[in-house]
C-alpha cells in the first residue's frame, strides 16, 4: 500500500497521479500478467471496447499471462461472451451474464442517443418498431442496410438510418458470428441478445453494485470518472449510499475519490513494464481525468477526429503510437527514450507478436510520430 499524506484541501489522504496511475494499472491488469482465464478478465475489466474486432485481443494478450486469441474467439463462438453496445454508447465485448445485465441498465444512454434521431421517426410508433425489429432480427440475424430496408417499408417517410439507429437503441442487439472471431471476417448481424444467447433477459444490474465493479476495474475514481465510463448520470447518490462501504482521497485538483477498502494502491514507485494497447482501450477512456495514465503534455496525442491509434505504455504513461505495417511492428514514441527503455519495449513488442501472431516474422521499427 503506498503512503499517503493528508490533503489540504480536505481531511482524505491525498492521492498524486502517479500513486492514481499505478492503482488502476494493478486493477487493470497491466502491471503484472494475470493468470486469469479470458471469460474472467473480461468480466473483471467489466467489458472490453472492441469498436474494432481486434481490440479485445489486443487488450487481453496485454494482460493475461498465457493468453491465447483463440481462447477468447472460442468463448464468442459458443456465446459466452457477445458484442454489443452498452456503456457510451460503444460497443463492448461482455461475458453472457454482462450482456444481459449491463445492457438494460444503460438504457438511458442508448434513449439519449435515440432522441438525436427523433426528428427522422416523425410519425413512427416506436413501441410497434421495437416489436417488428425483433421479429426481423430473430427470424434471421439481418445486416444494419436489411434492418433499414424491412423497417422502411413500413415507414416510408421516415429516416432510414434513423430507422435502424431506433431498433438498436430500443432493443439487446448482439454481433453474432463470425464477426469479432480471431482471423476470421464478416459482416456486422444483428440479433437479439436473448435469442443468441437461448435465455430470457434477466433484470438490470444495480447501480450500486456496478459502482463497486468499476472501482475495483478503474478505481480509485470520482463520481466523474465513473459517469465518464458508463455514460450514465446523476450517480452521486449511489456513491452517497455505498459511503459508509467505501474509503476516500483527494487527488492534485482537490477532487474527492472513492475507493475499496481493500483494493489495491501500489507504492508510486512500483515498477511499470511497458505495454501496448489497442486503440479505444477502456484504460484510457474510463475517467474525466485521464492524467494518471495521460500526462497533460500527451493529451489528445493517441486521437485524430474519430480515428483513435493503437498506444504505448511506458513507465505507466501514455507515451507513443504504434501499428503493423506489412511485416513490421512500427513505435512511434512522443519523447526520446532511454537504451534501457527501448530494450524494454522491443521485448514486450516481441512477446505481444509471440501472443498474436505465433511463428510470424515481423521486424520491430523506431520511427517519429508525424500527426
Amino acid at each position: 500500500m503506498t503512503n499517503t499524506k493528508r490533503s489540504v484541501t480536505g481531511t482524505a489522504p491525498h492521492l498524486g497521479a502517479r500513486a492514481l496511475g499505478r492503482a488502476t494499472l494493478d486493477r487493470q491488469l497491466l502491471l503484472r500478467p494475470a493468470r486469469l482465464s479470458a471469460a474472467a478478465a473480461v468480466e473483471h475489466l467489466v467489458g472490453l471496447q472492441a469498436q474494432n474486432v481486434r481490440p479485445p485481443y489486443l487488450a487481453l494478450a496485454a494482460r493475461l499471462d498465457g493468453f491465447a486469441p483463440e481462447a477468447l474467439s472460442r468463448l464468442m463462438a459458443e456465446r459466452e461472451a457477445v458484442r454489443i453496445v452498452t456503456m457510451r454508447s460503444t460497443i463492448h465485448t461482455h461475458t453472457a451474464h454482462d450482456c444481459l445485465t449491463l445492457r438494460p441498465l444503460m438504457q438511458p444512454v442508448m434513449e439519449r442517443g435515440l432522441a438525436n434521431f427523433r426528428k427522422g421517426l416523425a410519425g413512427v410508433d416506436t413501441d410497434r418498431l421495437a416489436v417488428l425489429a425483433r421479429e426481423l432480427v430473430e427470424a434471421e440475424p439481418r445486416t444494419m442496410k436489411e434492418l433499414r430496408e424491412a423497417l422502411l417499408r413500413e415507414w416510408p417517410d421516415a429516416d432510414p438510418q434513423a430507422l435502424a439507429i431506433a431498433a438498436r437503441c430500443l432493443l439487446p442487439l448482439v454481433q453474432v458470428t463470425p464477426r469479432g472471431l480471431w482471423g476470421r471476417s464478416g459482416q456486422v448481424r444483428l440479433t437479439t441478445a436473448e435469442h443468441w444467447l437461448g435465455r430470457p433477459g434477466a433484470p438490470a444490474a444495480t447501480i450500486d453494485a456496478v459502482v463497486l465493479r468499476y472501482l475495483a476495474a478503474f478505481g480509485p475514481a470520482s463520481v466523474r470518472d465513473m459517469q465518464t465510463w458508463a455514460g450514465l448520470t446523476r450517480l452521486g447518490d449511489a456513491f452517497e449510499r455505498l459511503r459508509p462501504r467505501l474509503v476516500t482521497f483527494r487527488d492534485d485538483k482537490g477532487a474527492e475519490l472513492f475507493d475499496l477498502p481493500d483494493a489495491p494502491r501500489p507504492d508510486p514507485d512500483t515498477p511499470a513494464p511497458p505495454r501496448f494497447l489497442p486503440e479505444f482501450d477502456n484504460l484510457l477512456l474510463s475517467h474525466a481525468d485521464r492524467t494518471r495514465v495521460v500526462p497533460p503534455e500527451h493529451r489528445g496525442r493517441s486521437w485524430q477526429g474519430n480515428i483513435a491509434y493503437c498506444t504505448l505504455l511506458v513507465d505507466g504513461f501514455l507515451a507513443g503510437l504504434w501499428r503493423l505495417a506489412d511485416d513490421a511492428l512500427v513505435i512511434e514514441p512522443f519523447d526520446r527514450l532511454s537504451r534501457t527503455q527501448r530494450d524494454e519495449v522491443t521485448a514486450e513488442g516481441e512477446r505481444m507478436l509471440r501472443v498474436l501472431y505465433p511463428g510470424a516474422a515481423y521486424d520491430i521499427r523506431f520511427g517519429v510520430v508525424r500527426r
